[in-house]
């Protein structure tokens, strides 16, 4: 039960974009048409899920017995950035169009936020594996869900009469302020099904 309610806190509660607005540039970039965010999404989720696992290894198991927390940045960086490359390779092999349609927001994964923003979030909180792991993947849902959101909403305005100076950014920028306000609604939830399974 604890781990549904990690899910749950994970996907809506503490949506790593619309709660904590981490990996704003892809959000925003990639969901201007949803086949283009749902590439994006599978993407983050698979390289937010690998890199969480290996840095919670690598911190557990190199950093802190060596007393070397001090290059826990720079390590996670590395192996986000070794992730990002194979991704990329894969997709331009397996997936030309998808990787065209990326374009410049493919690489630019190595620098999101929400990437590395999860991969710290679960040392802090000294999670076990299995919880880094699992709220690592509900983050990934939860990024995903909120660019699929916004590419609809995105799709729909672009077929619509919206004034010239709220078309592109300004309507995207917009759309994701009322989108977090909507989440907010879901704060609390978290602790009302804690408060069911004690």
């Amino acid at each position: 039960m604890e781990y549904i309610v990690l899910v749950i806190t994970a996907v809506l509660v503490k949506n790593i974009l619309l709660a904590q607005y981490l990996g704003n540039c892809p959000f925003l970039g990639t969901s201007k048409r949803m086949d283009t965010a749902i590439g994006m999404g599978v993407s983050v989720i698979f390289v937010m899920t690998i890199a969480t696992a290996i840095t919670w290894v690598v911190q557990y198991s190199v950093l802190v017995p060596l007393k070397l927390e001090y290059l826990q940045t720079i390590a996670f960086i590395l192996v986000i950035a070794a992730l990002v490359q194979f991704v990329e390779l894969f997709l331009k092999k397996f997936a030309p169009p998808l990787y065209s349609a990326l374009g410049i927001f493919l690489p630019l994964i190595t620098t999101n936020c929400a990437i590395m923003g999860v991969a710290l979030l679960v040392i802090l909180k000294g999670q076990t594996f299995p919880e880094a792991v699992l709220f690592a993947v509900a983050s990934g849902v939860g990024f995903t869900l909120a660019l699929i959101l916004l590419a609809g909403i995105r799709e729909r305005l672009e077929v619509s009469a919206v004034p010239m100076a709220l078309r592109g950014a300004a309507s995207g920028l917009i759309m994701a302020g009322l989108m977090s306000l909507a989440f907010f609604g879901f704060v609390g939830v978290d602790g009302s099904l804690k408060a069911l399974i004690q």
